[in-house]
């Protein structure tokens, strides 16, 4: 008998509705404790894609765009949770899978884990390093205020800015928990940096420094400001940021990525700016102690004038010492312009006496003489230069005449040119037939390379010239 023939046929579909009711039915709702391996959001849908593992077993998991909006935490790699939500099956892919309705970190060693994990990334980037902090303003015009604008922060915050030293101050309100807290906190901060600077047209202005504070509470309602959004927003801030998150106790990474960290809201505030009363306390005091500094200077200075107006002579004794000397000088100018003119009659008489004809007809014949013996001197020179010159040139013409090749050629030789007028230096050069021509030293004439014993031998187109050979080897002329 043929048991299979009874079994019901399904299709592929009804088999994956019937496995989907069966998985639904049994689980329709579950909570399960896992590591998330595996977090990805779709950008189209919203849709969150993730993996929950343990140390056996793989589940996937989806969690819809309205749920994810719903979530305290992002979803991230190495963060252990614990979701609640149905099990079903996606044909599709002929897999089972956990639709997730809630999620929260498994407890709050989960949470510091994590957080423990990103202050490390973000340490390693740099946004932690000393170097980048700015230093805060002494005494800021307008200081920046990120908080919420219904809590006790603000209030306290303004109170003890009121007491020290009352100050301009822009309040940008924010969420300080819950979702969407940290992209409301990092937009503000953003915000303060984009203002332009003072100006009539501007009723805000840029704040010189930004407070971002915020009450005590968990580490669940303080998350917002570990989110890496704020701490990029904080380190990439242009303006001197002071956080004051929590209690004194309370550690957020946005205190590493601030340029000052106060314990409270309350010490932001002291932080920002001084004592006014202790400055006008310091300035009355500096005051006091510039002007008796001044009055001990001039008494000083006076008793100083004083002393030295001791040991300075007399007007009257200083006027007689220079009339004296005076005097001395004119009697030294006196005597020196009677030497000084004497010395000068003395000069042009010895100029007159060398005017006189007799000395001028002297000196003249002496330079006759001089023109003369030079002039002699001179043609005796050039004469030896010019047979030095002669003699040269003639010994140069020599060799010139001894190098000429229309000499040469007058011995009977010729140069045998080929028709672009290159000269044959060697028989090889020329091939049977060739037209080439022969350079005598009173003309030229054309010829024409015949065959001979040598590789090429020449034939002369005119008739043979009777002082010619008859037949040699290397030329026939015809």
């Amino acid at each position: 008998m043929d048991f299979q023939h009874n079994q019901p046929e399904y299709s592929v579909s009804e088999l994956a509705g019937r496995i989907k009711r069966v998985v639904e039915d049994n689980f329709g709702h579950v909570r399960i404790r896992g590591e998330i391996s595996k977090a990805s959001i779709n950008q189209a849908s919203g849709h969150c894609y993730l993996t929950l593992k343990d140390d056996k077993a793989v589940l996937d998991a989806v969690c819809w765009k309205g749920t994810v909006a719903k979530l305290k935490h992002r979803p991230e790699a190495g963060m252990e949770v614990i979701a609640t939500g149905k099990l079903t099956t996606y044909p599709g892919s002929s897999k089972y899978q956990l639709v997730i309705e809630s999620m929260e970190p498994a407890g709050v060693g989960a949470l510091m884990a994590m957080l423990e994990q990103r202050k490390k990334q973000l340490a390693a980037e740099g946004l932690f390093d000393a170097a980048r902090k700015q230093p805060i303003p002494f005494l800021p015009t307008t200081i920046g205020v990120i908080t919420s604008p219904t809590g006790a922060v603000i209030r306290d915050m303004l109170h003890r800015l009121s007491d020290r030293f009352p100050r301009h101050v822009l309040l940008w309100p924010v969420a300080v928990q819950g979702q969407g807290a940290a992209e409301q906190v990092a937009a503000a901060i953003e915000g303060f940096n984009r203002l332009s600077m003072r100006s009539a047209e501007q009723p805000l202005h840029r704040p010189d420094v930004i407070i971002v504070a915020r009450g005590g509470g968990s580490i669940e309602d303080l998350w917002a400001f570990n989110e890496e959004v704020v701490v990029r927003a904080v380190a990439a801030s242009s303006i001197p940021v002071i956080s004051a998150v929590g209690h004194e106790t309370d550690t957020t990474l946005i205190d590493y990525a601030a340029d000052k960290r106060a314990p409270t809201p309350t010490g932001a505030a002291e932080f920002a700016v001084p004592v006014r009363s202790e400055l006008l306390s310091l300035v009355e005091v500096l005051d006091a102690r510039q002007r008796r500094a001044v009055r001990s200077m001039l008494q000083h200075a006076g008793e100083r004038v004083v002393a030295l107006a001791r040991g300075l002579p007399r007007p009257q004794q200083l006027v007689a010492s220079m009339e004296q000397g005076l005097d001395g000088l004119s009697e030294r100018l006196q005597h020196a312009l009677q030497r000084g003119l004497q010395h000068k009659q003395e000069m042009l008489q010895h100029y007159a006496r060398a005017l006189s004809p007799r000395f001028i007809v002297l000196n003249m014949q002496r330079h006759t003489q001089q023109t003369v013996s030079l002039q002699e001197r001179a043609t005796t020179a050039i004469s030896r230069v010019m047979e030095r010159f002669e003699s040269q040139l003639e010994r140069q013409g020599a060799m010139l005449q001894s190098l000429n090749v229309l000499a040469v050629m007058q011995r009977g030789f010729a140069l045998v040119k080929t028709a672009d007028g290159a000269i044959a230096k060697s028989a090889t050069q020329l091939s049977n037939g060739q037209n080439i021509a022969l350079q005598f030293h009173d003309g030229t004439r054309d010829a024409v390379v015949g065959q001979g014993t040598q590789p090429a031998t020449v034939a002369a187109r005119k008739p043979r010239s009777k002082a010619a050979p008859s037949d040699q080897q290397g030329g026939l002329f015809d």
